[in-house]
């Protein structure tokens, strides 16, 4: 796999779930596999099956673990699933807030049940389906279009803070 992130495919996972049965240690399976050590324990911790009526039915299958994954994809984005957050977003937007300013406000007012970064609101509004709403022309530079490379951490402000 290349040094920039891409998703496991499905013989990538059917080839861990080979490596894994033949109880390789990580380490090894990432030397046969490719992708860093932290995919591999990201992919077996969210994609492992679990049967609470049948526990020895659990394990990470990969043609499972594949459904798994495209069903988290397929699901909606998160002011998709609130659309009481995406409403206050756009109120905030058209009242000349940044999204830097929403998001913090969210945060520290406890407004809203689920925290947003900056990020998300910047991709909202740009996203293709929200783009007629001309939201871009509330943001501080009315640009159409974002400028690309912007920020070499695309959801920097996300982090939690920084400790000393």
């Amino acid at each position: 796999m290349s040094p920039c992130y891409s998703q496991l495919t499905l013989s990538d996972r059917r080839h861990l779930y080979q490596l894994k049965e033949r109880k390789l240690p990580i380490g090894e399976i990432t030397r046969q596999l490719g992708p860093h050590r932290s995919t591999i324990y990201r992919e077996l911790k969210r994609n492992t099956f679990h049967d609470r009526e049948f526990p020895e039915y659990t394990g990470y299958f990969g043609t499972v673990a594949n459904d798994m994954s495209k069903e988290r994809r397929r699901r909606p984005r998160k002011l998709r699933r609130h659309p009481q957050l995406r409403d206050l977003i756009i109120d905030r937007l058209k009242a000349k807030w940044s999204p830097e300013q929403i998001a913090g406000r969210l945060l520290t007012d406890g407004i809203s049940p689920v925290s947003i970064c900056p990020e998300t609101i910047y991709r909202f509004i740009y996203c293709k389906e929200d783009y007629p709403l001309g939201l871009y022309e509330h943001l501080p530079e009315r640009r159409r279009r974002r400028v690309a490379g912007a920020s070499d951490d695309p959801c920097r402000s996300c982090a939690g803070p920084s400790t000393i």
